[in-house]
């Protein structure tokens, strides 16, 4: 960033406390060997990734998924049965609406099993098997899946790493194991971002207490 010409260093994020909320000794944000391998520097970022998303799953509330915050949005929805149904378009609608938290955690639970299953050598699940288990139950999922996603990454050796990539790409397009678990970095991060950003949102446009003696 820079303010007047000069360039500005981003400082790191620091609680109300005072402390880094991200940095443990020995965790994610710790860093890593500079004699790190590739497979341990793909597993470092996807654990770091991952504990920015802690820090919103634990104050996540089902109301902040369910809301909307414009007139043009993407959702889950109860079917007549009382199934939960993303919004969905095989063509993307332009302008693009914007996703609910409910939408993005489902879309996670879709992109991130389909991933899972092919590093597993199974069949992967259609977009239509996976159903978004509700507002109170999504967040248990989505870590459910960070284990199991977890103890595939702890199988692959550095050789796995150079296989070609079963997914998201076709057969011939070059692509390695490596840049699946990447781009399923990348993904998560993506999501981690519209999931917070939302809840952002939403708080800022809650009442908050004001002292009654202090001008409007």
């Amino acid at each position: 960033m820079t303010h007047r010409g000069r360039r500005r260093e981003t400082p790191p994020p620091v609680s109300r406390s005072g402390k880094n909320r991200y940095r443990q000794e020995g965790g994610p944000c710790h860093g890593v060997p500079m004699s790190t391998s590739r497979r341990e520097l793909l597993r470092w970022q996807f654990d770091l990734t991952w504990s920015l998303f802690e820090y919103h799953l634990e104050r996540l509330r089902p109301e902040d998924l369910m809301w909307e915050p414009g007139p043009l949005c993407w959702t889950v929805r109860r079917d007549g049965e009382g199934h939960w149904v993303p919004d969905w378009a095989d063509t993307e609608p332009d302008p693009v609406p914007v996703p609910t938290g409910a939408w993005s955690t489902w879309h996670m639970d879709w992109w991130w099993s389909v991933a899972l299953e092919h590093l597993r050598a199974r069949i992967p699940p259609d977009r239509r098997e996976v159903v978004w288990p509700g507002p109170e139950r999504i967040v248990d999922r989505l870590r459910d899946l960070r284990v199991h996603w977890s103890e595939v990454l702890e199988r692959l050796r550095e050789e796995d790493l150079e296989a070609p990539a079963p997914f998201p790409w076709p057969p011939d397009s070059g692509m390695t194991v490596a840049h699946t678990v990447a781009w399923v970095n990348a993904e998560l991060m993506k999501n981690v971002s519209e999931v917070g950003q939302l809840m952002l949102l939403r708080a800022s446009r809650e009442p908050v207490d004001r002292d009654p003696s202090q001008p409007t």
